[in-house]
């Protein structure tokens, strides 16, 4: 029998709050994501800050463990963030015209993760292939849990502006170098209430195009009796 999920991430950290945004979203006692890259062990808390990245994402969908993946999982969820999209993987945060928008952003980076997987095999599994991509930072998705303003909305300083909030409401802050996965559960475990994670995720960019992403595969989750 086939995972429902397996995700390709830059960290641990992010694989924290993608599990909480799926329990959340299929409101699911069940749902366990096979991670293939990096991968989770006992030293989660030491590896998280040097083990990943972007480039082990992209290297990943290029491998053929990329491939061989879809015979053991409905879907791959791969998950980026854009924070050095314009220096290090060609997508550029501005055009001519400015600022370019997370939406048309999101879709450049999808471009060359199709280079990247290639285009005959993407165009056989597109629809199984589920992207996360967060805009600048996936620290963005977890502004609307602690703002009401339109910080809730912001792409940019994403985690000092979250850090504002811990320190005066959880009593803690994220080191930007040594980032804690346990706080990331701590944290994100707020969107695993489908209310709360439906009355937020329309207030951040690109968490709302992960979401939506989602509801277009029409996915069910069979819960065990």
């Amino acid at each position: 029998m086939k995972n429902t999920f397996a995700g390709v991430t830059e960290g641990i950290t992010d694989q924290k709050i993608i599990e909480n945004i799926l329990a959340g979203y299929f409101e699911s006692r069940n749902l366990d994501v096979n991670w293939l890259q990096p991968l989770r062990d006992t030293t989660d808390a030491n590896r998280s800050r040097n083990f990943g990245g972007w480039s082990q994402v992209f290297e990943y969908c290029r491998s053929p463990n990329f491939r061989e993946s879809f015979q053991f999982n409905e879907y791959v969820i791969v998950h980026i963030v854009t924070d050095v999209s314009d220096e290090y993987y060609g997508v550029p945060h501005q055009d001519e015209n400015g600022e370019i928008p997370p939406e048309q952003l999101i879709e450049k980076v999808i471009e060359k993760f199709k280079s990247a997987i290639g285009e005959d095999f993407y165009g056989q599994c597109e629809d199984k292939i589920i992207f996360a991509i967060a805009v600048h930072s996936t620290e963005c998705w977890l502004l609307p849990l602690y703002y009401a303003d339109n910080k809730k909305s912001k792409i940019k300083s994403c985690l000092s502006t979250l850090n504002q909030a811990l320190q005066s409401k959880e009593g803690f802050t994220i080191d930007p170098n040594n980032k804690n996965p346990h706080y990331y559960q701590n944290i994100s475990s707020k969107y695993c209430k489908q209310k709360t994670l439906l009355s937020s995720y329309k207030q951040n960019p690109s968490l709302k195009i992960f979401i939506e992403e989602i509801e277009k595969r029409n996915i069910v989750i069979e819960e065990d009796i």
